[in-house]
């Protein structure tokens, strides 16, 4: 409930959205993914991807989606490969998935690694036939720091009235270059999200963009914006005290926060409430 109930106790209860903070083995960033959402006022629900191949969870009583970072099965398949594959080659599983993103009341997020998985479920996710792949950074090896990042003009319901901002995110993974299909524009897959550089210019250059991804483009959408994939942790640097150096007027949250709080005022807009 939120203040204005538990001040008044015949107040009805604000519905908190159910969001799945979705893991796997090898996951590591689910518990920054559950703290961030569940301040922006959601229920996040810790699912193993055995709760929904063993019944014990489903889906279709779930609002949200996001997956978060880690390295799901090692990365011995590839950049998610293992995750993604786990729904693909699981009938049950990938009707639901695909069930799931087709519902006009839900939205999907993946983080680094989910990011990685969710581009290989493109086919399952309405608009999302266009994202990338993931390969290996350019410099070949794991890369771990705080980046400079541009919120991009798009659909992206996360994003919402941020576009231009200009905001440190913490990156931690080995495989996140953009890998695009020969002859494809990257730049047309609706990004949301680019590395820029200490001028705030769009940048390919090492290290202010980790993975050499052409245009710095490290994150992106669908057309109607239900579904965003990002490389950076957001999720990371929510709170300012994650930050090594904040203006004095951010507070206890950095402007991250917004992200998650866009998506809880989308689900007020479009009665998503399970």
């Amino acid at each position: 409930a939120d203040a204005g109930a538990a001040a008044n106790p015949r107040a009805r209860p604000v519905r908190r959205p159910r969001v799945a903070i979705l893991r796997e083995q090898g996951v590591n960033g689910h518990r920054e993914l559950a703290a961030a959402f569940a301040r922006a006022g959601f229920d996040a629900v810790d699912v193993h991807m055995t709760d929904l191949v063993e019944g014990r969870r489903s889906l279709a009583r779930f609002a949200g989606l996001a997956a978060g970072g880690g390295f799901s099965y090692g990365d011995a398949l590839g950049a998610g490969g293992g995750w993604a594959a786990a729904v693909l080659h699981h009938d049950g599983l990938r009707e639901a998935f695909r069930d799931f993103f087709a519902r006009p009341d839900t939205f999907t997020l993946g983080v680094c690694n989910g990011c990685q998985m969710l581009a290989r479920l493109g086919a399952l996710i309405p608009g999302a036939d266009g994202w990338p792949r993931f390969g290996l950074n350019r410099s070949g090896q794991f890369e771990a720091r705080l980046v400079m990042c541009e919120i991009l003009d798009s659909p992206s319901i996360f994003f919402r009235g941020m576009a231009g901002s200009k905001l440190p995110a913490a990156v931690a993974h080995g495989e996140g270059r953009v890998d695009a299909d020969p002859g494809t524009d990257p730049g047309r897959s609706a990004p949301c999200l680019r590395f820029v550089d200490n001028r705030h210019r769009p940048t390919e250059r090492y290290p202010a963009n980790p993975n050499g991804s052409p245009g710095g483009l490290t994150g992106f959408t669908t057309g109607d914006g239900r579904a965003t994939i990002l490389m950076p942790h957001p999720e990371r640097t929510f709170r300012t005290v994650q930050l090594s150096w904040r203006p004095p007027g951010w507070g206890d949250e950095s402007p991250w926060m917004e992200m998650f709080r866009n998506a809880r005022r989308w689900c007020a807009r479009a009665g998503g409430g399970l």
